[in-house]
C-alpha cells in the first residue's frame, strides 16, 4: 500500500539513530504492557471488593495492599517510561529534521542546471520546509505515542483472549471494525489531497515569481493581474480540499461515537455473561478499561493517519527531489585534479538536449595554456552551450572535452570547476556582504589578498567610499549597487580564486560605453597568463583575440584571428558591417 510504503521510508530515515530508535521501541513495548496491566488491576480490586463480605478483614487488607503496591509500582514505571520515551524521541526527532535538511540543501544544490532550469526556487523551499516539519511530526508522534498503540493492538490485544475469550472476542471485532473504516477513508481521500497538494506547490511558486521580479509588477501595473492570478490558485485548492475535510470530519465524528458504542456494546455482553457466570464484574471493568484505553488511542491514530494522508504528497515531492538523480554523474575513480595548467580541447563534440534537436555539431576547439579565444554568432548558434559543456553543467552528446588531456567525464566535479572562473552577463551576487561574496571562490583569502583583487579589477575605491567598507550588506543581487560596481566585484570575485581557466560570458554587453573602459581594463588584468573563452556578441571586444571561432546552427563556420576574418570577408565580415551600420545609424 502506497500509504505503508511512505511510512516505512521515512522511518527507515532514521538509520544512523537506529539503537535509539530501538530503545525508543522498547520503551514503548514496556509502556504497552504496563497500560495494559492498569486495567487488569483495576478488575482485580472490584474483584476484590465484590467478595470481600466473604473474606476476613486480614485477608481482605492484606490482598488489597498488595495490589495497590502493585497498582503503584505500574503507575510509577509507566511515568518512567513516558519520561524516556518523551526526551529521547524529542531528541531525534529534532536532530533528523536539520540532519535531513541539511542533506536537502546539499543535494539540491549539487543538481545540475537542468534541474534547476524546470524547477522554481519558490518551490524548492517550500518543498524542503513543508517535507522536514512533516518529517519531524511523523517522527515525533510515531515514536511518543502510535508505536505504543502499534504494539498494544498487535500484541496486547490478543491477550484479552486469555481473560475471556468472548469480550474479547468482541473488543478485537470493534477495533478492527474501525481500522477497516479508517483505511477506507485514507484510499478516499490520498488522490484528491496529491492535487491539493500539487495546487500548494503551484502557489508557491508563482508567489516567489512575482516577489522576485516585484519591479517589472509595479512597472507594468501588474499587481490586479498577478493577486487575480494568485486568488485563482487559492479557490482550486479550496474546491479541493473541502471535500477530503468533509470525509474526515465523518471519520472523527465516528471516532467519537465507536468509544461510547464499544464500552456500551462491552457492558451489554458483559452483563449477559456475568448472569451465566461466565464473567466475573472485575472482568467486565478491565474490559470496559480495555476499551476506553484503545479506543482512546485508535481515535489518536485516526488524527495521525489523517495528518499523515495531509502530508503524503509533501513528502513525496521531497523524496521525488531526494531522489532526482545527476544528468553529469561523477565517476567512482574521479581524479581529483589539482591545479591545471589549463589546456582545453574540444574534440568532435555534439550535444542535445534530451528530446530536443542538435545543439551543437562535430565541434572542435584546441586552446593552449594562456590562449584566448572568442566564440562569436548570432543568439541561440551555440556559444553559451560550448561553455557549459567545458564547466560540465551537461556531458556532450557525443566527442569529448578534455583539460590537460584529462576527459572532464573522468574529473571530479569539484576539481574541475575549482579550475574554471566564471564572469557572467549578469554578476549573480548574494545577499550578504561584499566580503563574503567575494570570499565565495576562495574562502582562506586575507584582508591583503581581497584588496588586491579588487584594485586589479578597479573596484576598492567605490568599495573604500562605503560606509562599512568590505562588510557593507549589497542586497538580494546586489541590488544597491550600480551595474557596473556589481561586474567589477564579479571580476574581483575571479580574480581572487585565480582559476587557470577563464569564460566571460558577454561580461560587458549590459554596461554603458564609460563604465566598460573600466570594467574592460579590469577584464585584461583578469585574463592574463589564462585560458579564457570570451562569448561576445559586441565584436569590437573581441579584437585581441588570438583566435576567433564564428558559430552558426551549432557549427564552427569559420575560424582565425579578426583581420584574417575580416579579410576573408565571410560571415564574420558580415556580422562585423552589420554591426558598423547599426552604430553608425542615427539616434
Amino acid at each position: 500500500m502506497r500509504f505503508l510504503r511512505l511510512y516505512l521510508r521515512v522511518l527507515q530515515l532514521l538509520g544512523p539513530d537506529r539503537w535509539i530508535a530501538y530503545g525508543l521501541g522498547f520503551a514503548a513495548l514496556a509502556l504497552a504492557g504496563l497500560q495494559f496491566l492498569e486495567p487488569v488491576l483495576f478488575g482485580r480490586v472490584i474483584d476484590l471488593l465484590s467478595r470481600s463480605d466473604r473474606m476476613s478483614s486480614a485477608s481482605l487488607w492484606t490482598e488489597a495492599l498488595a495490589l495497590l503496591v502493585l497498582w503503584a509500582a505500574v503507575g510509577l514505571s509507566a511515568i518512567g517510561a513516558n519520561v524516556a520515551v518523551a526526551l529521547l524521541s524529542d531528541r531525534m526527532a529534532h536532530r533528523n529534521r536539520l540532519t535531513i535538511m541539511a542533506r536537502y540543501f546539499e543535494h539540491v544544490l549539487s543538481l545540475p542546471v537542468s534541474f534547476h532550469g524546470d524547477t522554481q526556487s519558490g518551490r524548492l523551499m517550500k518543498v524542503m520546509l513543508v517535507g522536514a516539519d512533516s518529517l519531524f511530526a511523523l517522527w515525533l508522534s510515531f515514536f511518543r505515542e502510535h508505536l505504543t498503540t502499534f504494539i498494544a493492538a498487535i500484541f496486547l490485544l490478543p491477550l484479552t483472549l486469555i481473560m475471556n475469550w468472548r469480550l474479547g472476542l468482541l473488543l478485537i471485532g470493534l477495533v478492527v471494525l474501525f481500522a477497516l473504516v479508517s483505511a477506507w477513508v485514507i484510499r478516499k481521500t490520498e488522490e484528491a489531497q496529491g492535487h491539493v497538494e500539487t495546487l500548494q506547490s503551484r502557489l508557491a511558486g508563482n508567489a516567489q515569481d512575482a516577489l522576485s521580479n516585484v519591479v517589472v509588477v509595479q512597472s507594468f501595473s501588474r499587481l490586479a493581474s498577478e493577486a487575480r492570478m494568485f486568488g485563482e490558485i487559492v479557490r482550486q485548492v479550496m474546491d479541493h480540499q473541502f471535500p477530503v475535510l468533509n470525509w474526515w470530519a465523518v471519520v472523527s465524528v465516528l471516532t467519537r461515537a465507536a468509544s461510547t458504542i464499544t464500552v456500551i456494546a462491552i457492558f451489554v455482553l458483559g452483563t449477559i455473561l456475568h448472569v451465566r457466570g461466565e464473567a466475573s464484574v472485575g472482568e467486565i471493568v478491565s474490559f470496559m478499561g480495555f476499551a476506553t484505553l484503545l479506543i482512546g488511542r485508535l481515535e489518536g491514530a485516526v488524527g495521525f493517519v489523517s495528518r499523515m494522508v495531509f502530508w503524503m504528497p509533501s513528502l513525496e515531492e521531497f523524496f521525488a527531489v531526494l531522489d532526482a538523480k545527476s544528468t553529469v554523474p561523477e565517476k567512482p575513480t574521479a581524479l581529483n585534479l589539482q591545479r591545471a595548467e589549463g589546456a582545453v580541447r574540444f574534440e568532435n563534440v555534439s550535444f542535445a538536449y534530451p528530446g530536443g534537436p542538435a545543439i551543437l555539431r562535430d565541434v572542435d576547439m584546441d586552446a593552449p595554456p594562456g590562449r584566448t579565444i572568442a566564440l562569436v554568432g548570432q543568439t541561440g548558434a551555440g556559444k553559451s552551450t560550448a561553455m557549459a559543456l567545458l564547466q560540465r553543467l551537461w556531458d556532450p552528446s557525443e566527442g569529448r572535452i578534455t583539460l590537460d588531456g584529462h576527459d572532464l567525464r573522468d574529473l571530479t566535479l569539484d576539481s574541475l570547476r575549482r579550475n574554471i572562473g566564471v564572469v557572467f552577463q549578469e554578476s549573480m551576487l548574494f545577499n550578504r556582504t561584499i566580503r563574503a561574496n567575494l570570499l565565495i571562490g576562495r574562502p582562506d583569502a586575507t584582508q591583503e589578498d581581497l584588496e588586491r583583487c579588487c584594485r586589479m579589477a578597479e573596484a576598492h575605491d567605490f568599495i573604500a567610499a562605503k560606509a562599512q567598507g568590505y562588510d557593507t550588506m549589497i542586497g538580494e543581487r546586489g541590488t544597491s549597487l550600480s551595474g557596473g560596481q556589481r561586474q567589477r566585484l564579479a571580476i574581483a570575485r575571479a580574480l581572487l580564486k585565480d582559476p587557470p581557466v577563464l569564460i566571460l560570458d558577454e561580461a560587458t554587453s549590459a554596461l554603458d560605453a564609460a563604465t566598460e573602459a573600466r570594467v574592460q581594463r579590469a577584464l585584461r588584468a583578469l585574463m592574463a597568463n589564462r585560458t579564457t573563452f570570451v562569448i561576445a556578441h559586441r565584436l569590437s571586444t573581441v579584437r585581441d583575440a588570438e583566435e576567433i571561432l564564428v558559430f552558426e546552427q551549432g557549427r564552427v563556420m569559420e575560424r582565425g584571428s579578426f583581420a584574417d576574418l575580416v579579410a576573408q570577408d565571410g560571415r564574420f565580415a558580415e556580422l562585423v558591417r552589420t554591426q558598423l551600420t547599426g552604430e553608425s545609424a542615427p539616434a
